[in-house]
């Protein structure tokens, strides 16, 4: 009988040769890749290099590079879901990190997170958990009603201790177990990690959000590219295998990922320069609208109060970069840009695009002190770190973790330059799925009301939480306990501060809305003697209302900030949380290294 047929032995110096000279050719590219600008004829040579390098990697006896568990949690966004695992399956394919077993990504798997209400976006969710599973991303549904199961079976004292980290356990009038907000749904899928994940284990588990993709976004001479240039699973895995680092924040691309609460002012004046720019064109010029101003994409360029965050706020207008195609004329831009100013409110901010600028990636690891929640990658043992505060439902959490992380490992905190693209938006929509705290009214035309009130409270709270933070780890909380007269009364400090930012913020976009509207209906402009350019000048005027709603002097958004019986409410609420936080944080460390195999 004849033996099998066997493969010879790979030389395993042979083969370690061969994959370091693979690594050196990647580097090589990279650089060919980024010279000057994205090369896009370069891409799918640098892609083909990293599957090269896997294929060499899959020879060797074992491979010790980290598993990824990607979390998204969402709610009521199956477009959305849909675009970002569209982009992790792209990203497999495209660089193939860990290779394939049987048709399956080996070292890859999600777990949808659903926070949904609605059944129609569940079954979706739970549908589209199917099909990529089918397509070799093995892709788990994690469904409201196995989160109201998981959490019965913590059973009581521990289900009530834990509370203000997972919400209370209580269905909605409709049966539904949804809506409990972003940072509850996190934490209560990271509970479920813990008792899935083997104590030591090599797993890297990648927190993201639904409205956001495996893709950066470039400026190029031709106008914006969204590529798949990063290969954002090999260099976590490289930063994690060749550092202490226990926890890593990137950022986002694209879309800012703040409230448009605290971005009005700012893209109020570039809506003016906007104006000014057209009226001097006459509505004749070609269009103008076509090159990247020349501003150095300092970070928060978005943010109305960059300075809180160690910023230098931008003090020059942006140019609205137009993305029409073909001969067309500043009138055809300006048509086009009104139509996008009914999506600042739900998160877009056209005028201030943050673009991805490339650098070498493991030179870019340094100490961080913000969190964004929607991409962050951590050690199981991290698993510890909850999402603070969760019940309160306040925006700002990641920045507000990450400030508790760093206060208790410091440098093994880090953040590094892979940012995601982000879009808050579904296509031309100008909407979003769902977003909670913004309430539209009527068909999504001219005459269609905006309130931002829920997410404008929940942005002002989150503020006077992230900087009371700020100020207590300075003083050593959480590791030390503070009395209670110096946690309330810095929350008191930090508050009053933050109030009067926020309100001459406020006299600020008051004074740009009435300068718009002098620009907007000077009867010597051009559009107001054009009729066929009447639709574009009602958007501007709807857009001009919806800033006077949410600002202007009978905002109930502001009602919600300045009025004394709410803060008296948040006060109590806060310093609660305040207090509770240091015990809250020894009894979710318990129940997770509990819950833990082999801990």
């Amino acid at each position: 009988m004849l033996s099998p047929v066997t493969s010879p032995t790979v030389d395993p110096l042979e083969l370690e040769s061969a994959i370091a000279a693979q690594r050196g050719a990647i580097a090589e590219i990279e650089r060919e890749l980024w010279d000057g600008g994205l090369n896009e004829d370069v891409l799918d040579t640098y892609q083909g290099a990293f599957r090269r390098l896997e294929r060499l990697l899959d020879e060797q006896a074992e491979d010790a590079r980290h598993r990824f568990v990607i979390v998204i949690p969402v709610a009521d966004r199956p477009q959305q879901l849909r675009d970002c695992l569209v982009s992790l399956l792209e990203l497999c394919q495209a660089y193939g990190y860990g290779g394939q077993r049987d048709g399956v990504y080996r070292k890859v798997a999600v777990v949808i997170a659903d926070d949904s209400s609605d059944a129609d976006s569940i079954a979706r969710h739970r549908e589209l958990a199917r099909e990529f599973t089918a397509l070799g991303i093995a892709t788990r549904h994690f469904a409201p009603d196995e989160q109201f199961a998981l959490i019965g079976d913590l059973g009581e004292p521990v289900r009530s201790e834990l509370s203000r980290v997972l919400g209370r356990r209580q269905r909605g009038s409709d049966g539904s177990y949804g809506h409990k907000g972003q940072a509850v749904m996190r934490n209560i899928a990271y509970l479920k990690l813990a008792a899935e994940t083997a104590s030591g284990e090599r797993v890297l588990f990648y927190s993201i959000d639904s409205d956001q993709e495996f893709k950066v976004k470039v400026a190029t001479p031709d106008g914006d590219r969204e590529a798949c240039a990063v290969n954002f699973l090999h260099w976590l895995n490289e930063i994690f295998s060749r550092t202490e680092a226990t926890v890593l924040s990137g950022k986002v691309v694209g879309d800012p990922p703040v409230s448009p609460a605290v971005m009005a002012g700012n893209f109020l004046e570039d809506v003016i320069g906007f104006l000014q720019q057209m009226a001097a064109s006459g509505g004749h010029a070609t269009c103008q609208h076509h090159h990247v101003d020349a501003h150095a994409q300092g970070e928060a360029a978005y943010h109305d109060m960059a300075d809180l965050f160690g910023f230098r706020p931008a003090s020059e207008a942006y140019r609205f970069l137009c993305p029409l195609e073909g001969e067309h004329g500043d009138a055809d831009c300006f048509d086009h840009f009104a139509g996008r100013l009914g999506s600042f409110f739900f998160g877009e901010h056209p005028t201030r695009v943050s673009y991805y600028q490339h650098a070498s990636i493991a030179r870019t690891v340094m100490p961080a002190r913000t969190v964004y929640a929607g991409n962050y990658v951590f050690r199981p043992e991290a698993l510890k770190y909850f999402i603070p505060f969760a019940a309160l439902r306040l925006r700002m959490s990641g920045p507000t973790l990450g400030r508790l992380i760093r206060s208790e490992i410091d440098g093994r905190f880090v953040s590094a330059n892979l940012p995601m693209l982000h879009k808050r938006t579904v296509g031309g929509s100008g909407q979003s799925e769902f977003r909670p705290g913004v309430r539209a009214r009527g068909d999504g035309g001219d005459g269609e009301t905006i309130e931002l009130c829920g997410e404008a409270e929940r942005q002002f709270f989150g503020d006077v939480m992230l900087f009371t933070i700020e100020r207590l780890t300075a003083m050593g909380y959480p590791r030390e306990a503070l009395p209670q007269e110096t946690l309330a009364a810095t929350l008191a400090a930090v508050h009053d501060d933050m109030l009067a930012k926020y309100e001459a913020k406020r006299r600020d976009i008051l004074a740009k809305l009435e300068r718009l509207r002098a620009l907007l209906h000077d009867p010597a402009s051009w559009w107001n003697h054009a009729s066929d350019h009447a639709a574009a000048v009602a958007r501007f005027v709807a857009f001009a209302a919806n800033i006077d709603r949410n600002f202007g002097a009978d905002s109930a958004c502001y009602e919600r900030i300045e009025a004394p019986q709410n803060w008296d409410r948040w006060r109590r609420d806060l310093l609660e949380a305040l207090v509770a936080y240091p015990d809250d944080a020894r009894i979710w460390a318990e129940v997770v290294t509990g819950r833990q195999r082999g801990a």
